[in-house]
């Protein structure tokens, strides 16, 4: 028998207190509904490189700025939204961390993890609004 997806649509308002609520749940979620441990470090992963971007960088870590956090996980998928009170971002203007010249520049590093782990990653105009999806399944190196 299948378990009930397990649904989340919470408003974040402190980074390092709401992050680990979010891990949390969405680990324990990432076990009944089967996912690998290549899966769930991937996801973890995904997900704090998300939820820190949209406190620091899409809210400028302003106080008073929240961030949208909705999840569904079921045994099929597990997908994200995170949604926070910047003015958004062009993704495709993050400079590539792996090219020669960007090497010792810290940025666009977690965006990279994402779209290397991540089944789908997507990011909703103006580019304040994240979409990720992990799709169950063998780990990649199976």
């Amino acid at each position: 028998m299948r378990s009930e997806p397990y649904i989340q649509d919470q408003i974040l308002t402190d980074l390092k207190t709401d992050l680990e609520k979010v891990q949390k749940g969405v680990a324990q979620a990432l076990v009944n509904c089967n996912y690998t441990e290549f899966a769930q470090f991937a996801i973890r992963l995904c997900l704090e490189e998300a939820i820190v971007n949209a406190f620091r960088h899409g809210n400028r870590s302003e106080p008073g700025k929240v961030v949208k956090f909705v999840c569904k996980i079921d045994h099929e998928s597990a997908e994200f939204k995170i949604e926070d009170e910047g003015h958004g971002f062009d993704p495709e203007g993050v400079p590539d961390p792996t090219a020669e010249e960007n090497l010792e520049i810290p940025s666009g590093r977690g965006l990279m993890l994402m779209r290397a782990y991540m089944s789908e990653v997507a990011h909703l105009p103006p580019g304040n609004m994240l979409h990720m999806v992990y799709k169950n399944g063998p780990d990649p190196a199976d």
